[in-house]
């Protein structure tokens, strides 16, 4: 799976640069993003805009993935979805389990606003 990071000041933004997703690919998937939550910076932006293709175990994987981030406090946001792999997790339902915005500016708005959320509930340090 190629991947690119580009690690930012609140978070990293990495584009899957491979067309098709599949499931024989999902715990590499899980061993390149789940490490990032050691991370002193552990808020993810998956950019898809390369991935026409996501089989169902792998859109699964997605899910349990920002779950975990969730669990841990941290941001996931997917983006820039190509209009396959949409349509396709629309269809199985997943869609709306995800976090998912259209561009990566919107995606970073989410993360940051996440952010101030978490620094809001958990208060002074």
């Amino acid at each position: 799976m190629q991947v690119k990071i580009d690690t930012r000041e609140k978070f990293h933004a990495i584009t899957i640069q491979d067309p098709v997703l599949a499931a024989n690919m999902t715990e590499e998937l899980e061993r390149c993003l789940l490490p990032i939550l050691q991370k002193e910076v552990k808020n993810v932006v998956l950019i898809l805009k390369d991935t026409s293709e996501l089989d169902d175990a792998a859109a699964e994987s997605l899910v349990r993935i920002q779950q975990s981030f969730y669990d841990d406090s941290a941001s996931f946001v997917i983006c820039e979805l190509t209009p396959e792999v949409e349509k396709g997790l629309e269809d199985n339902g997943l869609l709306e389990l995800m976090n998912v915005t259209p561009t990566e500016s919107e995606a970073w708005d989410i993360v940051h606003l996440e952010e101030v959320e978490r620094e809001l509930l958990n208060g002074p340090d």
